[in-house]
């Protein structure tokens, strides 16, 4: 900046406390980026390519089944909450994959749902998908 000669008044604007508000900006958006919440992390299952013929459903696929009355099932086999995680145990105690989708009737609360999830992130399974209702009409 140069300095003038005379008695008039230069007006020039002072960015110095700008700088400071835009510093303090971002320090603010640096420190609540990683803050945000994160979603649901889930798996969806895939359906088989179009040109294979249909086939019975994948032996090694574990669908936890949430029914209207609260009852459960495991691929068909009615169980109980005291037992769903004994269960799950068993059948994935010679897996190396732990994948299981839930599948939840919806009509249902999701808090049902969530204890599902709840018991077999309990017995040792490492990813948890959900089937939806459309999931299963793009069959």
């Amino acid at each position: 900046m140069s300095m003038s000669v005379g008695g008039a008044a230069q007006a020039d604007i002072n960015v110095t406390p700008l700088i400071d508000v835009l510093l303090v900006l971002l320090i603010i958006f640096m420190v609540i980026t990683p803050l945000t919440p994160k979603g649901l992390e889930s798996l969806v299952p895939q359906p088989p390519p179009p040109n294979q013929p249909p086939q019975q459903a994948d032996v090694r696929t574990v669908v936890i089944q949430v029914e209207r009355d609260k009852s459960l099932k495991i691929n068909q086999e009615t169980t109980d909450e005291a037992k769903l995680g004994a269960r799950l145990e068993e059948i994935f105690k010679t897996r190396a994959e732990r994948v299981v989708f839930v599948k939840g009737d919806p009509d249902i609360e999701f808090q049902f749902v969530a204890r599902a999830i709840d018991i077999a992130k309990g017995a040792g399974i490492d990813k948890v998908g959900l089937m939806t209702p459309k999931m299963e009409e793009g069959k």
